[in-house]
């Protein structure tokens, strides 16, 4: 019998991600067509990295030692009318208050205004998961009517059994009842082609859906330390 693993499946346009601009106010955004998926999370759980290792490219988002380095919404263009949207860190309190202050209002214009936002994937640090900005964000979306898939990253820290019972237990909390989860490694690429397959539904036109490309699949980890 071939235990083989299938062809991973790769939602090419990501692979053509190009940073196109930072914004902190909200009309200063890219007209609002098209589709696009945002990612967000607390400082800290490799939300850099993960855009890194989604895309394929290792300095797309940069990686930095110092968290909270993400202070503004930053687009990425994949395809005509696709694109990646990194909004900015949140519970980093070496960040300047007035800073902070600043991406409440920007993030509710974002969330609530955006049309063209297909879904939020938000990453937590799996040893850490859940938080209370992660709480606010989750409640902030449902009301908004914005799907949330939650990346536990940093997965591979943990067995895998903890890693599933630690799933297991979140979703078991009453605030996170029909909150789609998944485990993911940054560093390891593991639960990559989950996503792929998620942002492909989210972002592709329908007779694109059914394309899986596999070539060039690079599961290096990013260089560099902890990211915003």
């Amino acid at each position: 019998m071939n235990h083989t693993n299938p062809t991973p499946f790769r939602f090419a346009p990501l692979r053509r991600a190009s940073f196109r601009l930072s914004v902190t106010q909200a009309g200063q955004l890219p007209p609002d067509d098209g589709a696009e998926v945002a990612i967000a999370g607390r400082s800290n759980v490799g939300k850099s990295s993960t855009l890194n290792m989604l895309t394929e490219r290792r300095a797309l988002a940069r990686v930095s030692r110092t968290p909270g380095r993400t202070q503004a919404i930053n687009v990425f263009d994949l395809d005509p009318g696709q694109r990646l949207i990194d909004l900015p860190g949140y519970g980093y309190a070496k960040v300047p208050e007035a800073l902070r202050r600043s991406w409440g209002p920007l993030l509710e214009q974002y969330l609530r205004r955006r049309s063209s936002l297909r879904a939020l994937i938000l990453v937590m640090d799996i040893r850490h998961p859940y938080g209370p900005h992660d709480a606010d964000l989750i409640g902030f979306a449902a009301g908004c009517g914005r799907p949330v898939h939650v990346l536990l990253n940093k997965a591979d820290k943990l067995s895998r059994g903890a890693a599933l019972q630690e799933m297991a237990r979140l979703r078991r909390m009453p605030e996170l009842q029909g909150v789609a989860m998944q485990l993911f490694s940054a560093q390891t690429g593991q639960g990559l082609d989950e996503l792929h397959q998620l942002i492909a539904g989210w972002l592709a036109p329908s007779e694109q859906k059914e394309t899986p490309t596999s070539a060039g699949v690079n599961n290096e980890p990013s260089k560099g330390g902890e990211d915003s």
